[in-house]
């Protein structure tokens, strides 16, 4: 990992969508949409229609869940 970034996998019943390091990630949650970065608290949240974006992609998902701990962010998803 370079710096301040973290660990991003992102994986749908099918496959993984992507794994790599990220400086940032948005998620659409169901309350709000929210961003992960480097050193983020623990947290579960569900998440909603809508895209997850990072600065070299993103991926439309129909919702699931997510999981930060430890700078390791895993996304759950149905596509």
């Amino acid at each position: 990992m370079a710096g301040r970034d973290f660990k991003l996998i992102i994986l749908s019943p099918e496959r993984e969508l992507f794994s790599g390091n990220v400086a940032q990630v948005l998620f659409p949650g169901v309350a709000a949409p929210f961003t992960v970065l480097y050193n983020h608290a623990p947290i579960i949240s569900v998440l909603e229609r809508g895209v997850i974006r990072w600065p070299a992609g993103e991926v439309a998902i129909s919702g699931g869940f997510v999981e930060v701990c430890d700078n390791v962010v895993t996304a759950c998803v149905e596509i």
